[in-house]
């Protein structure tokens, strides 16, 4: 997740990455929508047309917002179960794509131990709540470190289900997980999980190789805090936060068959971060941006709502650090960014039924919904 504790946050500032001059910025306000709900680390929604939205908050507890407000009851209470704090807590929140029959939702959250764990649920009939019972652990990781435990996760336009992790955490990668194909950390994961339990995806790039992880689907990350699919066009869009000199963006459209390699730990950004490293198979970042702009990228989505219209097709994405908001004009691979506003520490985006974005202020306990500025 973005860096939370207070001494992360205090890293060194350092040059920004010189680039193209900035795309003129769309006119979007931030709207309050709801509030006293702290410590924010997912917003989605069941795609089942009932209109919540669905809220994860770090200390393990879900919560639903409707008709724009936060109802009294929980959706779920995970808090039992979860390690929250710093980076830690619950971290990821999905519904299967056939919720609406089969009431299937996915967590990640980070347990007693400090491991990471995926599980699935169900909701109880009537969908106002899940059954604590019906808790099946699909996936487990060993995290060596408190920190970068990623947290996303999303179905893609192909029905599996993905999972961001960080590298393990501590600084630098000392255990070069990024680049360890036998660990899944530092890695995008993706799964098959439509039968009883979870098993590598169909078609995952490292599925029949020797000692590798066959879960993986991209590696060399550092800590993916946030991906998202584009709705419109099925890409995948990764926020990637940076050791101490640059925050990134990667992008994969819908075409690839996985296996990317995004380079950390031997680059961050689009540069070399082990000293003499020699240019590689490297996937290079769409975007990038340095310590004079913010210090903790939150990825975001690509708009496609209808409120905003000059919106429309851009990436939209902040720093937690900064609370800076951004929108990326999308070119092949050829990016500009432009300003929207400022928000207090966003951790996290999300998307209602219809494409329109919200965001998470993490302290603050508001999130706020992107609406058209004057």
């Amino acid at each position: 997740m973005p860096r939370l504790l207070p001494a992360l946050s205090a890293l060194l500032l350092a040059a920004v990455l010189p680039g193209p001059a900035a795309a003129q910025a769309p006119r979007v306000s931030f709207s309050p929508f709801v509030s006293g709900l702290n410590q924010v680390t997912a917003i989605t929604h069941a795609g089942d047309g009932s209109g919540r939205l669905f809220i994860a908050q770090q200390d393990g507890r879900v919560r639903v917002v409707q008709g724009g407000r936060v109802q009294p009851q929980l959706f779920a209470d995970l808090r039992a179960l979860t390690r929250a704090g710093g980076e830690r807590g619950l971290l990821g929140l999905a519904f299967d794509p056939a919720y609406k029959t089969n009431r299937r939702l996915y967590v990640h959250y980070t347990d007693r131990n400090g491991d990471t764990v995926l599980a699935r649920y169900v909701a109880a009939a009537g969908g106002q709540q899940v059954n604590p019972g019906s808790a099946q652990t699909l996936f487990t990781a060993q995290q060596p470190y408190p920190n970068h435990n990623g947290g996303q996760l999303a179905f893609g336009p192909d029905g599996f289900l993905y999972l961001g992790l960080g590298d393990g955490g501590s600084g630098g990668d000392p255990q070069n997980n990024g680049q360890n194909l036998a660990s899944p950390l530092g890695k995008i994961l993706r799964f098959d999980v439509r039968g009883a339990a979870a098993k590598p995806a169909p078609g995952n790039p490292f599925l029949t190789r020797s000692g590798a992880n066959p879960n993986i689907w991209a590696y060399g990350l550092r800590n993916p805090w946030r991906f998202s699919f584009d709705r419109q066009t099925g890409d995948l869009i990764i926020a990637d936060v940076g050791q101490n000199a640059f925050e990134e963006i990667d992008w994969q459209p819908r075409a690839s068959r996985g296996g990317e390699n995004y380079g950390w730990r031997v680059r961050e950004g689009r540069q070399c971060f082990e000293d003499g490293c020699k240019p590689g198979d490297y996937v290079e970042p769409v975007l990038v941006y340095g310590r004079q702009e913010g210090q903790s990228v939150t990825g975001g989505y690509v708009y496609r709502g209808s409120a905003i219209p000059t919106l429309r097709g851009q990436y939209v994405f902040a720093d937690f650090a900064s609370g800076t908001v951004w929108a990326a004009r999308m070119t092949g691979r050829n990016w500009t960014k432009s300003t929207l506003g400022k928000v207090g520490g966003p951790s996290t985006f999300g998307e209602d039924e219809r494409g329109e974005l919200y965001v998470a202020e993490y302290s603050s306990g508001r999130i706020l919904k992107l609406v058209r500025g004057n």
